[in-house]
């Protein structure tokens, strides 16, 4: 696409699924890219299939504020800015709240709320001191409804909705975008997460009816980068063309 060639990019979660697929579309389109994520394994598989350096990748648990900070200024010493950064890591633990499955909600709370906190707080300095860039964070179909079992989850995602809300209004006087994308069902390992007696095999039929390729996911995130600077995507909710709610 037009508008992503020799833009800096940063994606948390960037080993697998969503991030990794995305991280494909954008170095074939030419884009400069540094991923995160906690398992180091697959990000350096996926530096070496994309024939990228060691440079671009930096092991990174989201929860952590000054991980996200190093992954960030990786990408400042190796390209000297930042013009993207995808706040993309997530898990999805669905139960019941009846389970008490708490720990499960601290793990939610942590990753999905605060992880794109942390990335925001990572990104924003040096978007400021450019006066230019684009916070592009992810929610989920589950952002905008909630199911049962999902009320945690939901709760993550209606936050992330609302985290970029503020950075769209906040940001305008440094020139700064805020995208959310909200997918459906799409093909990740992100059901893996999800734990509860009975959820599981729910999620997995669901998944395997319904779940469309990551590609989409990417697709997006790309059509939403490479706009020029006057044009501001602020939301794109998309599902599988047979995905009900």
């Amino acid at each position: 696409m037009q508008g992503i060639e020799n833009k800096v990019v940063v994606i948390t979660g960037g080993s697998s699924g969503l991030g990794a697929e995305t991280a494909r579309h954008l170095v074939w389109a030419g884009a400069k890219v540094v991923l995160g994520a906690r398992r180091l394994d697959r990000l350096q598989a996926l530096a070496e299939e994309l024939g990228l350096g060691a440079e671009s990748i930096v092991q990174t648990d989201v929860v952590h504020l000054d991980q996200v900070q190093a992954l960030v200024a990786r990408a400042i010493e190796s390209h000297g800015r930042i013009d993207v950064m995808l706040n993309n890591a997530g898990v999805m633990p669905l139960s019941p709240l009846e389970m008490l499955r708490v720990d499960e909600w601290s793990q939610t709370i942590d990753v999905n709320i605060k992880g794109v906190l942390h990335g925001i707080a990572a990104a924003l300095p040096h978007m400021k001191a450019q006066k230019s860039g684009q916070i592009i964070n992810v929610s989920s179909v589950a952002g905008h409804i909630v199911s049962a079992g999902g009320a945690v989850y939901s709760a993550s995602k209606f936050a992330v909705r609302a985290i970029s809300e503020g950075v769209r209004k906040e940001l305008k006087p440094y020139n700064i975008r805020s995208t959310i994308l909200s997918p459906g069902a799409v093909d990740t390992d992100l059901p893996a997460s999800t734990k509860a007696e009975g959820m599981t095999q729910a999620m997995q039929a669901f998944y395997a009816r319904n779940a469309i390729p990551a590609s989409s996911f990417a697709r997006c995130a790309l059509f939403a980068m490479s706009q020029p600077e006057d044009v501001d995507i602020n939301e794109i909710l998309f599902r599988p063309t047979r995905q009900e709610f």
